[in-house]
């Protein structure tokens, strides 16, 4: 799995306790934890993978807490949510403009840049429906992990 690197970590550990202070959102540690996990992953997480992985560090934290911090963050524009619906959401603090590969068959979730997809223009029948405020696009497909799994040993 690719991570952020430990600068871009940084640089959006920094931005949150910024724009946290300027909301008057507190900065409790539980907060920063759920975070810095969403902050710090590159798989996407949804909020029962962020809650596992922040339990190991702060055995206390509840799922109701992840939820609505992660709400919260949301809400705030801290973090972005991908998917369609609220309870199998995954969250993504990379705020940069980029795109998304999706895994049909194991559902991981991995950023991608392309300079090319950013300057796609939308045909007019989108901007029919009203103002474009972003395009993301979302490849799917069968990641590598998965495509290893299918191929029978012996075959490649």
């Amino acid at each position: 799995m690719e991570h952020p690197s430990k600068q871009d970590v940084e640089q959006r550990m920094a931005r949150f306790e910024r724009m946290c202070r300027d909301a008057g959102i507190r900065l409790t540690h539980q907060r920063m934890e759920i975070f810095r996990e969403v902050a710090r992953a590159g798989d996407h997480p949804n909020a029962a993978m962020v809650h596992r992985r922040v339990r190991e560090r702060m055995p206390t934290v509840s799922l109701d807490t992840v939820y609505r911090t992660l709400w919260l963050l949301n809400d705030h524009d801290l973090v972005t949510t991908l998917g369609p619906s609220r309870d199998r959401t995954r969250f993504d603090a990379n705020l940069t403009r980029h795109h998304h590969f999706v895994c049909v068959r194991c559902g991981s979730t991995r950023d991608f840049y392309s300079k090319e997809l950013d300057d796609l223009r939308l045909p007019s029948s989108a901007k029919a429906f009203g103002r474009i405020e972003t395009t993301l696009v979302e490849v799917r497909g069968v990641c590598r992990a998965c495509s290893r799994k299918a191929t029978p040993p012996g075959t490649t």
